[in-house]
């Protein structure tokens, strides 16, 4: 493909993931771009979009409207900048749609990863601009830095792109649920239906309800035998489109999870589209409320190829950015599994698309990660399973709005820190598992361990391991799942270090240099080859 192979990727989606460059030194090339745009590369989409300046109109590289003519294209590397630029989106190939393009930068690139971090926190709804200085906080640097170092990153500023992150989203909503406008604005992350009217239009040139009118409208087909959605699903969640790119590995994500499913907090459903995974959320809102529910992933029925639907319980409506955030994190919905399985080669060939399962709770992942210290998956989802019961919250029993089967919510770190260490040990916790359990407890509750996939991983793989009973092994874990870092290696893993043929873990971690910057993605394959004791694989030589 002429040209295609030459172009370069906006910065903060980077031609080396994990390796971003800076703005000046990755310009887009107009003629690559055109060949992308003119053979409808999918490589490009969620990486590339293009603004028709005689149609006032941005569209995504596979878009299969008429192509514009080369002079009458720009090119920008998000949709935010397509915007901010006076653009708006197409109605047919939908760049609310488009794939993911997050990819944690390296730790040398400090720009980078805070620009990465702040773009993490907005789009899981984070608030306008009162909120940006409480951002910039959290993210340990001042508002003006943060500015400053997104709009090198993004082309924007924190604003812009959390404006169109919500109106994507309010987009999102409009076209897929019948809820009403009020209800979409406030899902969207608007404050105000005055702002949201006013935005829109502003932005869009179409009044909300107008959309509705639009020919093109598909919304998800209702709850039935023909629907492929597990039968008790309640018929009044939101049904929304998550798109990847192609393959997903969904029957390996649905093993991992189910091998590991907490009793009353997951749950797998058998279906026409092929499994459907099942679990209880709280998640606090940009408001600071928290909201309790439950949401559902599975193939999309409308498009099993390229996409997943999310299904959210109407209570956790007013979290919608941070819900819908938390199942792409999920479901690893931002990895480019050709990148990865090119890399991995042999590895990955029997396997292509297998993703990182994440973690919809930093904090959560932890207390797993922890408790599976040194014993069986299956011993470790039994004392999972004894503490959910014993410290989790209970939710109503299962009626019109729960399915049957998630009745618990996982235990807060507020919770944990204060419950009595005898009743933890009565568990089946040893001592020493009971004081690291209630020491990351405190840490999390208290705000100086950060836990959430914008945390700074060197950073935070140091106050890990300055706890008690975390080692590198854990650490290194919960950096692959909970921190989202594909180049994490858990060393001293005995699987691991068997699978390849090492002497110790010191060896083991030696030959997996040959995967980086993907050595997490190379230890879930080899984590599953154990597993389903698959044909001998020959280490590269």
């Amino acid at each position: 493909m002429a040209g295609v192979s030459s172009l370069a990727l906006p910065p903060a989606l980077p031609a080396h993931p994990g390796r971003p460059a800076r703005p000046d030194d990755v310009p887009l090339d107009p003629a690559a771009c055109y060949e992308a745009l003119r053979s409808r590369d999918a490589r490009f989409d969620g990486r590339l979009f293009v603004g028709v300046t005689s149609t006032g109109i941005y569209c995504r590289p596979v878009c299969r409207v008429r192509l514009p003519r080369a002079q009458n294209c720009r090119w920008f590397g998000h949709a935010a900048a397509a915007e901010s630029a006076g653009f708006r989106p197409c109605l047919r190939c939908r760049p609310e749609l488009a794939p993911s393009a997050a990819c944690r930068p390296a730790p040398v690139d400090a720009g980078a990863r805070l620009a990465w971090a702040a773009a993490q926190q907005l789009e899981a709804g984070a608030a306008e601009d009162p909120g940006l200085a409480a951002l910039a906080q959290r993210l340990g640097v001042s508002d003006r830095h943060l500015r400053r170092v997104f709009r090198a990153y993004f082309g924007v500023t924190p604003v812009a792109y959390a404006q169109t992150c919500r109106l994507l989203l309010a987009k999102q909503l409009l076209v897929e649920t019948d809820l009403p406008i009020t209800e979409v604005a406030l899902a969207a992350g608007f404050g105000s239906l005055r702002r949201f009217h006013a935005l829109f239009g502003a932005r869009y040139r179409l009044a909300p309800g107008a959309l509705r009118r639009q020919p093109a409208r598909a919304v998800a087909p209702p709850p039935g035998p023909d629907a492929a959605l597990a039968d008790d699903l309640p018929p009044a969640a939101l049904r929304l489109v998550l798109t990847y790119r192609p393959p997903l590995h969904w029957d390996g994500l649905l093993r991992f999870l189910g091998a590991r499913a907490v009793d009353g907090v997951e749950a797998l459903r058998a279906t026409p589209a092929g499994g459907c995974y099942l679990r209880t959320l709280a998640v606090t809102a940009a408001d600071g409320r928290r909201r309790c529910g439950w949401v559902a992933l599975q193939p999309d029925p409308l498009r099993p190829g390229d996409a997943l639907q999310a299904v959210v319980a109407p209570s956790l409506l007013g979290a919608l950015p941070a819900v819908l955030a938390a199942l792409r994190r999920l479901a690893d919905l931002g990895a480019d599994p050709a990148v990865v399985d090119r890399a991995l080669g042999a590895l990955a060939a029997d396997a292509p698309g297998l993703r990182v399962p994440g973690a919809v709770d930093g904090f959560e992942m932890a207390v797993r990660v922890l408790l599976g210290q040194q014993v069986s998956v299956a011993a470790a989802r039994t004392l999972i399973g004894r503490l959910v019961r014993a410290c989790g919250e209970a939710l109503p029993p299962a009626g019109p709005e729960w399915p049957v089967g998630l009745t618990q919510l996982f235990p807060t770190p507020a919770r944990l820190a204060g419950a009595d260490p005898e009743a933890l040990g009565a568990l089946g916790l040893p001592r020493r598992r009971v004081a690291a359990l209630q020491a990351l407890a405190r840490a999390v509750r208290d705000g100086s361990l950060d836990l959430s996939p914008a945390a700074d991983p060197t950073a935070t793989l140091e106050r890990l391991q300055a706890l008690p009973g975390i080692g590198a092994w854990t650490a290194q874990t919960l950096a692959l799942r909970a921190l989202a870092w594909p180049d994490a290696w858990p060393r001293g893993d005995g699987v691991l270090t068997k699978a390849l043929g090492a002497a110790d873990a010191r060896a083991a971690e030696a030959r997996a240099e040959i995967w980086r910057p993907w050595r997490g993605y190379a230890a879930l394959h080899l984590w599953r080859r154990a597993a389903e004791a698959t044909p001998a694989w020959s280490f590269p030589t």
